[in-house]
């Protein structure tokens, strides 16, 4: 059995794949799509990724609702796709995309029992207030934080340092959660202790960092944080 997180103040969530779905605007769109959903949802996000990792590292910083639709752009020619209607139902969705089921009432518990909660992500603060507010989650956060304030993308230690000067936190009191594989090894490998909620049983990455714990859902996740 795994052993619990001791000196946990602050849990901060990754948002894209940790707390919402991202393939959720896809499926709204399975009437025009129709057996391109699954190569469309998953080219859009491989791409979307790849542009916020080239834009760090080339120091060309765009928000995150610009790189999304490149991305989606991308994945739509890429595809045959030329609907404008289409993007922008897309484009639309992707601002209210589903919490996972988990994610409620994972936060709920999280915050009952007294441990600051936020969210820490790439997406825009636009995106991020309608995401929150669409699923109802709002209440159960103390902090959005978007990488607009530092502008880089993660894996950058600027963005991990902006979620401890914003809850005044050190690194080791901080439960970063996040599904993205990369980006648990990145908040690792910063100090953060980190748990990997591996969702879709991936592979463990080669990186510098190391998860503390590994789950398959948020609903283990209180489990795991000592009284």
């Amino acid at each position: 059995m795994t052993q619990p997180l001791s000196g946990i103040r602050a849990c901060v969530f990754d948002a894209y794949g940790t707390l919402f779905d991202v393939g959720s605007g896809v499926n709204r769109c399975a009437d025009a799509l129709g057996d391109r959903a699954p190569r469309l949802a998953v080219l859009w996000r491989d791409k979307q990724l790849q542009y916020t990792w080239l834009r760090a590292v080339q120091g060309r910083h765009a928000d995150f609702w610009r790189v999304t639709g490149e991305a989606l752009d991308f994945a739509l020619e890429a595809l045959g796709l030329s609907d404008a209607g289409l993007r922008a139902r897309l484009m639309q969705h992707y601002l209210t995309l589903d919490a996972y089921p988990d994610a409620m009432p994972a936060l709920r518990q999280l915050h009952d029992r007294g441990f600051a909660t936020a969210i820490l992500s790439n997406g825009s603060p636009t995106m991020l207030a309608a995401a929150v507010a669409s699923s109802g989650l709002d209440n159960l956060l103390d902090q959005v934080l978007s990488v607009e304030e530092v502008g880089v993308y993660k894996p950058h230690h600027r963005v991990y340092q902006l979620a401890l000067d914003r809850l005044a936190v050190a690194a080791q009191e901080v439960a970063f959660v996040s599904s993205n594989g990369w980006d648990a090894w990145a908040a690792s490998a910063f100090g953060m202790k980190v748990v990997w909620c591996n969702r879709s049983a991936q592979h463990r990455e080669r990186l510098p960092g190391a998860p503390d714990c590994e789950i398959r859902s948020l609903a283990e996740l209180p489990a795991l944080l000592a009284a």
